[in-house]
């Protein structure tokens, strides 16, 4: 069984002490791929650094809207030289986070418009991140006469916002709080969502599912988001693994 962690976070500080047993405790759990994620310009470069140095993992770069409001001058030129590396498979994660509010709102919607236009410019699928502002999301959605392939990252919308991300071709991906005991709303959204748009993904070292919750999250925990998943759609989890490995290949442009 191939399993794959669609969006984590293996340079992330948390796993200074044990990046490299964390990978092999990946591949130790079937997990054969994952996409290391960046937030900004520096960790989009340790995210391709790690990708190039190690089978079975990808990067995505890109500008997070937490760290919007310090996007340096020329940092879409930058962005275009990293994804011109056979490991970028994916700009991002960028979009909105309206809990936080870390970057000015206006500041946010700037600098995510700019590096949508560049994913269509360079035809590169994109990693959405969106906390309390899907309706603003969706706006800034139908507001664009094209938009980029991609993912609705750590899905946290109602059944009915998933169907209409769902229209607009993206897939949807779900973390550990599938798993949690009360998310009955995320439970009906993964229902909702056609089987050909599915992902898993860990966000680790974020949101551990359970029965790993409240520890530090690592890729191989991706299985139990999987088991899950299965659960909820009434499929075999050997099934469910074939399913979001070919969406997760499909939407990266990778060969399975």
């Amino acid at each position: 069984m191939n399993v794959f962690d669609t969006h984590c976070h293996l340079d992330d500080e948390k796993f200074d002490e044990d990046r490299e047993e964390a990978y092999l405790r990946m591949a130790d759990a079937g997990v054969r791929r994952c996409v290391c994620v960046g937030s900004d310009l520096a960790t989009s470069r340790r995210s391709l650094a790690f990708a190039r140095a190690h089978e079975g993992v990808y990067a995505a770069v890109g500008v997070h809207p937490h760290e919007a409001k310090d996007a340096p001058a020329g940092y879409l030129d930058e962005l275009t030289r990293l994804l011109d590396e056979k490991e970028a498979v994916a700009l991002g994660e960028i979009g909105l986070d309206y809990y936080y509010d870390f970057s000015p709102r206006d500041v946010q919607k700037k600098v995510l418009a700019e590096q949508v236009d560049l994913a269509v410019k360079l035809n590169v699928p994109v990693i959405f991140h969106i906390r309390d502002a899907h309706g603003d999301m969706i706006d800034f959605f139908r507001s664009r006469k094209t938009l980029p392939g991609g993912i609705i990252h750590c899905f946290s919308g109602s059944a009915e916002t998933a169907r209409e991300y769902g229209k607009m071709g993206f897939y949807i991906s779900f973390a550990g709080p599938l798993t949690f005991k009360k998310a009955p709303h995320l439970w009906e959204a993964a229902k909702a969502v056609p089987l050909d748009r599915l992902l898993v993904e860990t966000d680790s070292p974020y949101l551990a599912p359970e029965p790993k919750r409240g520890r530090r999250n690592e890729p191989a925990n991706v299985v139990w988001v999987l088991k899950k998943l299965a659960e909820l759609r009434e499929i075999p989890e050997e099934e469910m693994a074939r399913i979001t490995w070919e969406n997760g290949c499909r939407v990266y442009r990778m060969d399975e």
